[in-house]
């Protein structure tokens, strides 16, 4: 996330998965925040989550949500 204030601990979010020729990625919608490549085998099953933490670090803002499967 690249702006303070998108998002909110506790918040509901559905996530768009991408594909990559050699793994996944997923966009937390509507365009709020993107994750990192997932190799193929950590695909991501559920679409909707909750938002656990908001972290700031020199890079930008890292927010994390768990998934119920």
């Amino acid at each position: 996330m690249e702006r303070e204030g998108l998002l909110e601990v506790g918040r509901k979010v559905t996530v768009t998965e991408g594909v990559l020729p050699s793994n996944y990625y997923y966009t937390i919608d509507p365009s709020l925040a993107m994750s990192g490549n997932y190799p193929f085998s950590e695909r991501l099953l559920a679409r909707e989550g909750v938002v656990t933490a908001i972290r700031e670090l020199e890079r930008g803002f890292y927010v994390t949500v768990r998934f119920e499967d």
